[in-house]
Order: structure tokens, then sequence, then C-alpha cells
């Protein structure tokens, strides 16, 4: 059985601030940035990544595929990745944060690094997707960016078997897709730019013990592909009324509200091809 790792940032431990995760070369406009700052949140990325490596090789998976799954998608350490593992880099890929997933003998999902989805209170840095996105919900139910990947991964018959991040985004992730996920927090929430963290080594100590666990449950059967009902309703609600209007542009796309719009994908792969459709469309600019 092979792993593949959808790794993102803003779940990492000592992560807090938008200065650890956005590169000097993307920030511009109002978004703050600081090269020190990023480089040793990076790093911290990567030796978590690793973490989870060497768990998923100790429980025995035969291989550990890792896809970045950050802003930009080139944040992780490629010199300082373990070894034994194969990564993708490199953005607007067809599958976005679970590009992968497609690769034969791909037999669970780790999604490390997360964060809670968009409005959830005392979370570092929670949002859905973009900071525009406000909300994405699935047959009325608010899912997150845990549970886009995870609706993805569930297409494929492959199960999340393992999340890591802070207290909010573990806890969503389990109530969405089950007990059966082994959470490992490396940080409490204090507010949306605080939080009380872990000793990193002691986060990467515990990613590693739950890679292992959750492997071993994979290997035998102890995880559920999470999946979408065929024609189930996805609204987007966005932060403006002009995103709407772009999203329209897409076929299969209604309106549903002042600045939400809704489709009904036949399945997994149809959610993100016009999910991913409607959030290119979407992200226009606001001012002139």
């Amino acid at each position: 059985m092979k792993v593949l790792i959808s790794a993102d940032m803003e779940g990492t431990c000592g992560v807090v601030s938008w200065v650890h995760v956005i590169p000097p070369e993307i920030a511009g406009g109002d978004e703050p940035s600081s090269t020190a700052e990023y480089e040793r949140a990076r790093l911290r990325l990567t030796k978590e990544v690793n973490a989870a490596i060497e768990g998923a090789l100790a429980g025995g998976a035969e291989e550990v595929i890792v896809n970045e799954s950050h802003d930009g998608m080139r944040n992780l350490i490629p010199e300082e990745l373990h070894p034994d593992c194969r990564f993708i880099n490199g953005s607007d890929k067809a599958f976005g944060m679970m590009q992968g997933i497609d690769l034969d003998g791909v037999g669970a999902v780790f999604f490390t690094g997360y964060h809670a989805k968009a409005g959830t209170p005392a979370a570092p840095l929670a949002h859905t997707w973009s900071g525009w996105l406000n909300d994405v919900r699935i047959d009325g139910r608010s899912v997150g960016e845990f549970g886009i990947n995870a609706a993805v991964a569930g297409h494929f018959g492959v199960p999340v078997a393992l999340v890591t991040g802070d207290d909010k985004a573990v806890a969503q992730t389990r109530e969405l897709l089950g007990e059966h996920v082994v959470g490992v927090v490396v940080k409490e929430g204090y507010s949306t730019f605080a939080a009380l963290n872990l000793h990193p080594a002691k986060a990467q100590r515990l990613i590693r013990e739950g890679a292992e666990e959750a492997t071993r449950r994979a290997r035998a059967g102890g995880a559920t592909p999470w999946t979408l009902p065929s024609g189930c309703r996805v609204e987007l609600e966005m932060d403006h009324q002009a995103r709407a209007d772009q999203a329209l542009t897409i076929p299969g796309v209604e309106r549903t509200g002042d600045r939400a719009v809704a489709y009904h994908p036949a399945d997994g792969l149809a959610f993100i091809r016009t999910f991913r459709a409607a959030m290119k469309a979407a992200a226009i600019r606001m001012s002139p």
C-alpha cells in the first residue's frame, strides 16, 4: 500500500501568522512577508512531513508520495525531505491538494499541517481555500478544505487515515470523516493569530507515532473512504456578489443567494472539476 500525504502549512507547529506561510515573492499589496520567519516555518513544515513519512514507512507503507498543498505549492525544502519519498510540487494541478490520488496503489491519505475551516473561532489562520470563500457546504453541511479533499480521495476509493494540525482542525476533520481518522494536535488555538504550541521536536515525534498507527489501521482495513452522494448539492458562499457573478459562467452553476452559488456534481471528480473552475472564475480583482 502507498500513502499520499497532502501537506498544507498553516497547521504546522509554531505557525500563527501570515508571515509564517506566505513566500516573500508571493506577498503583495497588504499581505505581510518576512523571509526569516517564512524560512523557519518551512523547515518545520518539512520536518513534520518527514515525521509522517517515517511513521508511514514504519507502519508498513510500500511508498510515500508527498503532494505540496500550500500556497504556490513550492514550500517544502526538497533537499531536507526524507530520501525514500517522492514528491509533487508546483501549482495548477488537476486535483489540487489531492494530486497523486489517482496513482496506482495509493491506499491511504494523510492530511498534515491542516487548519480549520473559515469562520472558526480560536483557530490559527482558519480559512477555506482562499481568503474570500466564506464557506463550502455539501447538502447543507459545512466541510472546509478537509472535506473538499476527502471527497476527491473518496472518489478513488481512498480513505483519509491521519490529520495533523491545530486542535480545531483535527476535531472538525474527525467529526466529518469519522473516529477512525488518527488525529495529532500540535497546537491549541487561542485566536486567529495565537496558539499554545508543543515544542517542534515533540510535535514531530507525535506525528511519527500517529502516522505509524494510521498506516497500520489502513492496512488492516480500518479506514473508510468518504464519498459524495450522487447529485448532492454543493454550495459556495463568497465574500462579494461580484465573485458569485463570475462563478455563474461555469456550466451547471446556479445562483442561490446574493453571494452564493450551487451545483450538483455526479461524483467526486465532477465535484472538484467544477469547484476549481468556479474558484478560478471568481478570483477577480475587487478594486479597479
